[in-house]
Order: structure tokens, then sequence, then C-alpha cells
């Protein structure tokens, strides 16, 4: 059996994958230990609900945890299904309207410039990029 491997589409994946997974230690407080607490972002739990709340002004604070924790879940799963390759095409649609909507929600509840330099724009294009040229 003759297997034709896209690295490029691999890069892509393995790199959105990172970055999930990258935010989601660091909201578990994984990073600090080896990256120091003035390299981190959110550092916790807490202050990740926080930020949520900052996106997504109109939700309720009852809400808000269970909104946090959602995005969380999705993120590690996102994650680990564009590490191993399962199901590819549906998993990049729905990281790009993951990342889509957090790069909306912080240009317009947080700054323009937020978006843009963290690369969420960018990020949300590569999944949607994946999505299309993924059988």
């Amino acid at each position: 059996m003759n297997i034709k491997t896209d690295y490029f589409a691999l890069f892509a994946r393995i790199a959105i994958a990172m970055s999930f997974l990258s935010a989601v230690a660091d909201r578990f407080g994984w990073w600090a230990p080896v990256l120091g607490s003035e390299n981190i972002v959110w550092g916790n739990m807490s202050n990740f609900i926080a930020y949520t709340g900052v996106l997504v002004p109109w939700v309720s604070k009852q809400i808000l945890p269970v909104l946090a924790w959602l995005v969380t879940i999705a993120e590690v799963v996102f994650g680990v299904l564009l590490i191993i390759g399962y199901q590819k095409r549906i998993v990049a649609l729905l990281s790009g309207v993951l990342l889509l909507t957090f790069a909306f929600s912080m240009m317009f509840f947080s700054s323009l410039k937020a978006p843009l330099d963290y690369s969420v724009f960018t990020a949300s294009a590569c999944s949607f990029l994946l999505y299309k040229n993924s059988k």
C-alpha cells in the first residue's frame, strides 16, 4: 500500500493542535513551573473564566464557568484529534469556527490588536484551509 503524506497539512495540524493544548496547559497552571509566572497568560482556570467573561460579556456569571470549561474541553479534543489525524476534515472546520469566534470576540470586546498579536485569525484561516484540502 502506498501512503502519501501531506507534510504541510501535517505541520498545520500539529501547529494548531499545540496552540490549543498550550493554552489549556496555561489554564491549568502547567506552564508556570517551566516558564515562570511572568511568562504565562492565565495561570489558572479562575483567571481564564474571568477572561471568558470579557469575551462574552452578555453571558451571566453563573454560566461563565460552564462555557469556559466547554471551550477548554473542545480545545483538548480538537488538539488531540488534529495530532492523531482522526476526522481531519470536520475537526479542522470546527477548529476554524472556534478560532474565528475567539478572534471576533477578542476584536470586539478586548482590542483589535489582541487577535492580530496572537495570530488567531491566522490560525482560523489555517484551519479552514485544512478543511478545504482534507479528504
